[in-house]
Parts: C-alpha cells; structure tokens; sequence
C-alpha cells in the first residue's frame, strides 16, 4: 500500500459509520418532531444502496402518520428536506437520507416499479418511444431502474416539476 492511500474496505466502513450516523441524527430529529406532533410511531433505520434510510412506522393502523405523508407524498417530501437539513446542520455533510412514513414510500416504489416495467413492455411490442406523466426525482430514479431492468433505456426531459420519463427502444 502506498502512503496516502486508504484500503477499500476501510473506506466502506466509514462510508457505513458515516450514513449510520446520519439515520441515526434523522432518528433524532424525527422524533423530537413526532414528540411536538404528540403522534405515535417507531422509527427504523437502515442503510440502502449507500444511502441512510429512516421510517417511521405505528403498530396501528393509524391515520395520524398518514397526515405526516400528505397528498401523494408531499408533506412527506416536505420532511424529508427538512430531516437533510438537521443531518447538514450537525455533520456539516449533504445528505442522501431517504425518509418513509407508514410505508408510503415503499408501495410507491412497488407501483412505480410496475409503471416502468409496462412502459418497457410497450416500447419493446410498439418501437416507438413512451412519454410518462411528470413525476418527482425519486419516482423517476425508480422508474429508470426497472426500465433498465427489462433491458432498456430511459432519459429524464423537461423543468422541475414538470419533469417525466421517456422510455426508449432499444
């Protein structure tokens, strides 16, 4: 090993200390918001595709989190900012943090997951290219994977927030 230089797997270990330590700031944050809100919910954190990712889910079926979702989500991509900010504020680093509250996130993904694997389907049968509604980024970052996924591409066109996915041949 040369001098300067750091072996992978140290690097991946403090890749892995670091986003931790990010969900666990998020965990912080979130639950002093959920203590102000006076709402009931459990918070879990993970680490997915290098990146922290933090949930706040109730044992009950409880419409009080799906407040904390919003309207398709926007209350939710609201707190998401606002849970970066906190980890910016504390580590002075920008956060990649993916926030999910009463697994809205993750249904989402499954639909989206679909979306894109029909739109492949029907670029593959038609040849022609698929124009889908505009979408926030991390609905088009999933939708670009599974698109990948049936062995096509994908591009992003237009402005904020009327951006969307093309889906094209091959």
């Amino acid at each position: 090993m040369t001098e300067g230089t750091i072996p992978a797997a140290a690097e991946e270990g403090d890749t892995l200390t670091r986003l931790e330590q990010e969900g666990e700031i998020a965990a912080d944050y979130l639950e002093g918001l959920l203590d102000i809100a006076d709402l009931d919910g459990d918070i879990d954190m993970d680490v997915e595709a290098d990146r922290a990712a933090v949930s706040i889910v109730s044992d009950t079926a409880s419409r009080d989190l799906q407040k904390l979702v919003g309207r398709d989500g926007e209350v939710l991509e609201a707190l998401q900012e606002l849970t970066r900010l906190a980890v910016h504020r504390e580590t002075g680093d920008r956060s990649r943090l993916m926030l999910d509250i009463a697994g809205f996130r993750a249904r989402k993904r499954t639909e989206l997951a679909q979306l894109g694997a029909q739109a492949a389907d029907e670029v593959k049968s038609s040849g022609e290219p698929v124009k889908l509604n505009p979408m926030t980024p991390f609905e088009r970052k999933v939708v670009h994977d599974a698109v990948a996924a049936a062995g096509l591409r994908s591009e992003s066109e237009g402005e904020e927030p009327q951006r969307f996915v093309v889906v094209l041949p091959a």
